[in-house]
């Protein structure tokens, strides 16, 4: 248990001329300081690869880091919250405006339709204007698009709100990973991603509840206070969040831009295509078997909705857990290449279980390993990425939420098609795929040992 007061050698930081950001560094030191005792985020100043952080106003290098994550935490669990916030609501709030499951299906589409053009050209924005106004920018494109989402009175209208709210989430999301690798070593950056994708597992957990709870106030009022909140983040981050990259550090503006397919191509002479391979699997079997669980358990086994939303939420919890307290210790016990393997087996061996389940509880078990593995995939991939990259972090982390939006677009396109043809089809499918994926990055790191033996000793490749 902690106690903090605020004696009087902390007075003068409250004089007249106080600013919230000052205001924001003494509390973020209380955060930092459990932090540190339970050893979560510790940075190195004699290996620190981002030496333009300097020593500001008494707070360490280590402290100035440690609220950066903070903030960036913070930020990536109000974009996914948010979100999360309007699920409970939505099959009412479509039948509302005399809408169904087209509607439903086409508003994640056009989501992550949005998120695949665009990410790209915003991992390049990134790397060229910075990581703070991309964050900025985007996270004001998701406000705008939960306001208008709250406004929206037809279909046309909706469906623009989630193409604004598609580019917003493109822009944020690898700004903020190109932000974390900006402020860790390569030996702190698993840490560090398993943190930000906690804090997503954590915005998916919290949000549907929050939705749920506000929808007793009104149909509308979780889409109102989902702008609100989203509002604040972003006055949040223009007072408080400091650049990470500095002017130096960035390439020369190129005109124009080349399109998706092009970058599609050039991504795959790079040498993490492999990993952005994977992510798009990983994602394109993780949201299959998202689509199709609530109406396999319910169709197989007769479950309530309380019985799927208990479902729902374990897999959350588990994901928060495995990426705050798993993650660093199997990286560091077996390494990305072997942890990759292991896992892309444990996910492969829950898609086989599946075919066999015959209650709900052992299907709920079975979910659960499940998420345990793809929770382990997602930084560990996103770290392979990242060291494998080198000094391109904001194209690299473009395409890699450029193909994980392809997975997402996918991934519940083709498994409601195959649910309607059989329950059982879109576990199969996932099933052979995992196996063909296990086996190319098997002969992948096998092809590139030396190299990955770099990147596992957190050498630049």
């Amino acid at each position: 248990m902690y106690s903090f007061v605020l004696n009087k050698k902390h007075h003068h930081l409250f004089s007249e001329k106080t600013d919230f950001r000052t205001i924001f560094h003494v509390y973020a030191n209380v955060l930092t300081g459990v932090m540190d005792e339970y050893n979560i985020f510790r940075i190195s100043k004699r290996h620190c690869n981002c030496g333009h952080f300097i020593e500001k106003e008494g707070i360490n290098v280590g402290a100035e880091q440690k609220k950066k994550m903070i903030i960036l935490m913070i930020n990536m669990f109000i974009a996914i919250g948010s979100f999360g916030i309007i699920i409970p609501i939505l099959p009412a709030y479509l039948e509302s405006i005399g809408q169904g499951g087209q509607a439903a299906g086409l508003i994640i589409a056009i989501f992550a339709g949005a998120q695949l053009i665009m990410s790209p050209i915003a991992g390049k924005w990134t790397d060229v204007y910075g990581r703070r106004k991309m964050i900025i920018y985007g996270l004001a494109g998701l406000t705008l698009s939960m306001f208008i989402f709250y406004l929206a009175d037809n279909l046309w209208v909706l469906y623009s709100s989630r193409v604004i709210g598609g580019v917003g989430a493109a822009l944020l999301v690898p700004a903020i990973f190109a932000y974390v690798a900006d402020i860790t070593t390569l030996d702190q950056r698993a840490k560090g991603n398993s943190y930000i994708s906690a804090a997503m597992s954590l915005g998916i957990v919290i949000g549907p509840g929050i939705g749920g709870f506000l929808a007793d106030f009104g149909l509308k009022t979780p889409l109102l206070v989902s702008a609100i909140v989203s509002l604040v983040a972003v006055i949040f981050s223009i007072v408080v969040l400091e650049e990470s990259l500095a002017e130096h550090e960035r390439p020369e503006i190129v005109e124009g831009d080349d399109p998706l397919l092009k970058k599609l191509a050039l991504s795959v002479k790079k040498p993490y295509f492999i990993p952005l391979f994977i992510t798009l699997i990983m994602s394109f079997g993780l949201l299959a078997y998202e689509t199709v669980i609530g109406l396999f358990v319910d169709i197989q086994f007769g479950a309530s909705p309380a019985d799927i939303a208990l479902m729902i939420t374990s897999t959350g919890i588990i994901s928060v857990i495995v990426q705050l307290f798993v993650v660093e210790r199997v990286v560091r016990r077996f390494g990305e290449g072997t942890t990759l393997n292991i896992f892309l087996g444990v996910a492969a061996a829950g898609f086989l279980m599946t075919l066999f389940a015959s209650t709900y509880v052992s299907f709920f078990i079975i979910t659960l390993i499940v998420f345990l593995a793809t929770s382990l995939l997602r930084p560990v991939l996103t770290t392979l990425v990242s060291k494998l990259a080198g000094n391109e972090q904001g194209f690299a982390m473009g395409m890699n939420n450029t193909y994980m939006s392809i997975g997402n677009v996918l991934g519940p396109t083709i498994a409601g098609a195959l649910f309607d043809i059989n329950i059982l089809y879109p576990f199969m499918l996932g099933l052979v795929i995992l196996l063909i994926t296990m086996a190319v990055s098997i002969a992948w790191q096998k092809q590139q040992a030396k190299k990955l033996a770099k990147v596992e000793a957190d050498q630049p490749v």
